[in-house]
């Protein structure tokens, strides 16, 4: 096929239109709105088992605006209430949380926020020595390449323990990227709750965690946890050991 020279113009012309669409990045959305669904054959919050070492279903909604601006809700089934307090009723955590993230320099950013742990209807309060599950905490944390530090402070009671405001938990993360969608993150966390005798409540929880993702916002969990918390303080109702070490394995799909 001959080309003249006006289709030859015409031609050089869409040609450079469709390469200066092509290197156009779409622009930056001002929020992002995502969804989690997710099971694990047992969910431990800081190291100590909230099921009873059984499983769990969870689920939770995220919203982040591009200023830095987050807030989400998440949620799962809970045993530790009835087994651990020996309460009536509180089967259910929903934690509400929002906060801001930025960055100082490269690669050192930080996240500054607020979480409450909510266990609609519980009944710990019923329970001699022990007050209502419903917890706040603000927290801060510091990132650097792969490394997060974070401290945790509680504004108010501390899960069902009377007189525990201000308790505290510090932890210290790291996240490798393996290749090929593993990621290992190792954990070491440290909580601190006052006014419990001879400072039972106090421990050191540490985990390994091996992530694989999948894809098309499909991933899965193999964590090796333990703690060296108390036995007598962190033994329910049942006599289980809340505290002690477990392999947890979790699968989750975001959308």
């Amino acid at each position: 096929m001959k080309l003249t020279l006006k289709s030859t113009l015409v031609l050089g012309t869409l040609l450079a239109g469709t390469a200066a669409m092509a290197q156009t990045k779409a622009p930056e959305p001002d929020y992002t709105l995502s969804y989690n669904v997710g099971v694990t054959t047992d969910y431990r919050f800081r190291g100590i088992a909230q099921t009873s070492t059984n499983p769990a279903l969870q689920a939770g909604v995220d919203f982040a605006h591009k200023s830095g601006f987050y807030a989400g809700v998440w949620g799962s089934n809970i045993n530790w209430i009835k087994d651990y307090v020996g309460a009536a009723d509180g089967s259910l955590e929903v934690d509400l949380y929002g906060g801001y993230k930025g960055e100082i320099s490269k690669d050192l950013t930080y996240d500054l926020g607020l979480i409450t742990y909510q266990y609609p209807g519980n009944k710990a309060g019923d329970v001699a020595g022990f007050v209502n599950a419903n917890t706040t905490e603000v927290y801060a944390a510091l990132s650097y390449s792969v490394v997060t530090a974070k401290y945790s402070y509680a504004t108010s009671d501390f899960i069902a323990n009377s007189s525990s405001s201000g308790s505290a938990y510090f932890e210290l993360a790291a996240n490798f990227d393996l290749g090929d969608g593993f990621t290992l993150t190792p954990h070491i966390g440290r909580q601190s709750i006052p006014n419990v005798a001879n400072n039972a409540g106090d421990y050191t929880d540490f985990s390994l965690t091996l992530a694989k993702d999948f894809g098309n916002g499909l991933s899965a969990t193999v964590a090796a946890l333990g703690t060296n918390a108390n036995e007598g303080f962190y033994t329910d109702t049942k006599g289980k050991f809340l505290g002690k070490s477990a392999l947890a394995v979790g699968l989750k799909y975001s959308f």
